[in-house]
Order: C-alpha cells, then sequence, then structure tokens
C-alpha cells in the first residue's frame, strides 16, 4: 500500500514537516544548490508567518552564504512582494519560505528565478542534479558575503500596484471593505493597501502572533468574513490566502462568490480597457470564454500551474491570465498571481461601473463546479486516467493535463494532483446537479468492484 510521505520535492517547491522530513540539513543543501543555480549573486528570501520561519530561513541564508551568495533577508512578506522585489533589486532569484495551504507544522522552501517567475521543469530539474550531487562551490572565509536587511519590498510592490489603477475614482466611492488576511504574510500590507485607495477598512485574522486561520479562501472557509460584511454594511470582502497570490471575494449581501468569479470579474471589467487574449489552466471555469469572447478575445489553455500559464502568456503575447482558484496575473503590473492586483481591478471596475459587486456578479453566465478527490499513489494515476478516457471515448477530448471531456455546455477534468497523492476530478455544468452527476459518473465507474460480487 503507497503511504504519504512527510517530504514532497516538487516544480511547486520542496516541502515538509519541521523536525521530521524537513531538517536544518536539507535546508542548507538545497539552498547550496540553488545558490550555486543562481551564481554567486543577490537573492532575495521572505517568509510566512510560521514559528519555523527563522529556522528555517536562517538555515537557507547559510547554505547561500557557503556558495558565495548575498542574501537580502525581507522578513514577513507576501509572495507577489517577493517576486516584485527579484526583479527590482536585479537579484540571482528568490526564496520563500511559505507553505501556503498545508498545517502549521509544515514548513517549505519554493525557489524563483531572476525575473520573478517560478522555476521551469527542465531548471528544477537541474536544481535537484545539482542537490542530490551534493558538489557545491564553497567560498573560502574571506569570500562570505554579508547578510543583507531590506524591509522595502511590500512598499515597492504596492506602489507599483497602485501605479496600474485610477486611486482617485476608487478613493471617490469611498467603499467600506472587510478583509480576511488569515493572520499571515498579507497581515499588514491587505489593509494598508486599503486604506491607501480611500476604503474604511474591518480587518479580520490580521495578528502575526496568533495561529494563522482557514489559508484558502474558498466560499466553504469564509463564513466570518461573510458575517463581516453583513454587520458592517461593506460593499465588498476579500480574502487573500496565506501567500498573498489568491483572492476570494463576497458581495455586499455577504454571499461568498465561486472562486473562478475573481478572474471572471477582472476580465469582466480589463478587457474593456485594454483588449487582451488571455490564458488559463485547463481547471478554470468557462465563465473565461464567456467574458473574453463577449471582448472579441481568444482564451487559450495551459496545463495546471502559474509556470504553465506564464509560459503560455508569453508565447501568445496574453496581458492576462490565471491558474485557477482566484489568481490573477497581469504581466504588465506584476508576471505572477498576485492578490493585490486583483483587489485593485475589482475596485476599479465596482468605481468604474457604478455597480455592486453583487451586479457585477450578475452578469456572468450561472455556471457550478464540483470538485472531488480520489486518494492515489503516482503510479495509480495513469491507469485510472485511461478508464476515464475509455469511459468518454465517443466523446471530445483534451489531454494536455490528464483527461479533460468536452460537451457543449458543461466538461469534465480529471489529473493527478501536483502536490498530494490523490486524482482530482471537477466538473462544471449549468447546474450543481449537473455537474455532480459527472463527477458521480466517473467515481462509480473507478469504484473496485466488492469482494465476491
Amino acid at each position: 500500500m503507497y503511504k504519504e510521505t512527510t517530504l514532497k520535492i516538487g516544480l511547486s517547491g520542496v516541502r515538509g514537516i519541521v523536525g521530521k522530513s524537513f531538517t536544518p540539513q536539507l535546508i542548507t543543501s538545497f539552498a547550496s544548490a540553488f545558490g550555486t543555480f543562481c551564481g554567486p549573486r543577490k537573492v532575495v528570501i521572505g517568509t510566512d508567518t510560521r514559528p519555523s520561519r527563522e529556522m528555517v530561513t536562517n538555515a537557507a541564508i547559510a547554505g547561500l552564504l557557503s556558495v558565495g551568495c548575498t542574501p537580502v533577508k525581507l522578513g514577513i512578506t507576501p509572495v507577489p512582494a517577493l517576486q516584485h522585489h527579484i526583479r527590482k533589486l536585479g537579484a540571482g532569484g528568490g526564496i520563500c519560505v511559505m507553505a501556503s495551504d498545508h498545517p502549521v507544522e509544515w514548513s517549505a522552501l519554493k525557489f524563483f528565478n531572476s525575473d520573478g517567475t517560478g522555476l521551469r521543469p527542465n531548471q528544477f530539474v537541474q536544481l535537484t542534479d545539482l542537490y542530490h550531487q551534493g558538489v557545491y562551490p564553497r567560498v573560502p572565509w574571506h569570500g562570505i558575503s554579508d547578510i543583507v536587511k531590506d524591509d522595502s519590498a511590500t512598499e515597492s510592490h504596492l506602489e507599483t500596484v497602485l501605479q496600474a489603477v485610477d486611486i482617485g475614482k476608487i478613493r471617490s466611492r469611498r467603499f467600506k471593505v472587510a478583509i480576511d488576511c488569515c493572520n499571515d504574510s498579507t497581515y499588514r500590507a491587505g489593509p494598508e493597501f486599503l486604506k491607501r485607495l480611500g476604503c474604511e477598512v474591518y480587518e479580520l485574522n490580521t495578528d502575526a502572533e496568533k495561529p494563522f486561520s482557514e489559508p484558502e479562501p474558498t466560499p466553504d472557509s469564509l463564513g466570518a468574513l461573510c458575517d463581516t460584511v453583513r454587520r458592517a454594511g461593506a460593499d465588498i470582502g476579500f480574502a487573500l490566502d496565506a501567500d498573498g497570490d489568491r483572492l476570494g471575494l463576497v458581495d455586499e449581501q455577504g454571499v461568498a462568490l465561486d472562486e473562478d468569479c475573481t478572474l471572471a470579474l477582472v476580465l469582466q471589467h480589463r478587457l474593456g480597457i485594454t483588449p487582451s487574449s488571455v490564458v488559463v489552466s485547463v481547471s478554470t471555469s468557462s465563465m473565461v470564454e464567456h467574458v473574453a469572447n463577449s471582448f472579441g478575445c481568444s482564451v487559450f489553455r495551459t496545463k495546471v500551474g502559474e509556470v504553465y500559464v506564464l509560459e503560455r502568456m508569453l508565447e501568445s503575447r496574453s496581458r492576462l491570465g490565471s491558474g485557477g482558484n482566484g489568481g490573477v496575473i497581469d504581466l504588465a503590473v506584476n508576471p505572477c498571481h498576485d492578490g493585490f492586483v486583483a483587489m485593485a481591478y475589482l475596485l476599479e471596475g465596482m468605481a468604474n461601473q457604478a455597480a455592486s459587486l453583487g451586479t457585477l456578479r450578475s452578469r456572468l453566465p450561472r455556471r457550478a463546479i464540483i470538485k472531488k478527490v480520489v486518494p492515489a499513489s503516482p503510479r495509480q494515476i495513469p491507469p485510472l486516467l485511461r478508464l476515464i478516457q475509455h469511459l468518454h471515448r465517443d466523446q471530445e477530448m483534451d489531454l494536455s493535463d490528464g483527461v479533460r471531456v468536452l460537451w457543449p455546455d458543461r466538461w469534465l477534468l480529471a489529473r493527478g494532483s501536483n502536490t498530494e497523492p490523490v486524482l482530482r476530478i471537477v466538473a462544471e455544468a449549468p447546474t450543481e446537479a449537473d455537474a455532480n452527476a459527472l463527477v458521480e459518473s466517473v467515481t462509480e465507474y473507478l469504484r473496485p468492484p466488492a469482494k465476491g460480487s
């Protein structure tokens, strides 16, 4: 029987349980390998609010120093701000000490290129090769650099995002905004950003000393934010995830919106200002096509993962895109998922159209998405996908990432997870019952026969 390990090494980084699989030795070795990959240059490093952050950061800094890099220590910093700062400094790369939606006992290292984007698959292979070889160009005592402390990353990032919108227009509306920062990396930057936009801000979970709350901004986790919006009479509720790159929404009635509404609502506003093709992952709602086509814009779909979306955006010269789950990328502002960009564009859209979030949502088609996971080891995934392909052999399919089955008004996706030993099954249809029926048809087909039957 397959047993899930507590150390995960993949394109999304290296993560594990602190004190078990995620040890100082492993952290230092991976940082040494990454420093070798970057060369003897500045390497930016920022963290989330986990209690283990100083141990992990210092172990990573030791590895960077040992191979001649100059670590630039940012402290607690949202990931989009860290990625923005890599480019501003002309650094060789960056390391983010954040485990996203994993429980507090986990930590992680995520690596970024000199342009602030994530490592491409071939680059991650090169990095892991360096790690496994364990032969690094150690510098002598007199070649060890100083550690640079830099607390300007968040401020620089906020200024860049503010320049991308009509601040005066937004401020004139004097929006009431509730924001949930889950006690993590955006606990200061989120409220401060909204105040600069002239908003009256109602804060939830903005204490870095407290354990982080639910780190994923899904509708099921936004109950407290919904209550706050209703009590305060707020115009909108924002829920930033632990990293600050994804954004969940609550409308003025205190109703949580589906994750894919974030991108669709941003496109509804921005494509009217700057038409552009759009790139999204295969798991993103078809609302994107509905909005983009209304502006005469094309939509391209890629494998799930920010790096694949970014590569296609660059190839197709698309300005806007998303890997899904409430993320928004604007290449002209910050070439990564950025929750601050999404907040700014949504407020600007509400101001320009003099419309509530609920009204803007009502202009989008009603679609229902159902998601389910089936436990499966990595070696079990390919045969399961072949079974699903056989089940729907008469339908149109996209096999670029798992199996995506297409009908005129609905779709079904099955793919192996990049981070967990599961098969992810997603279906979208006009109603929840229709979407659920698609998912159930697959899970029932994959269910092994009962013994003795």
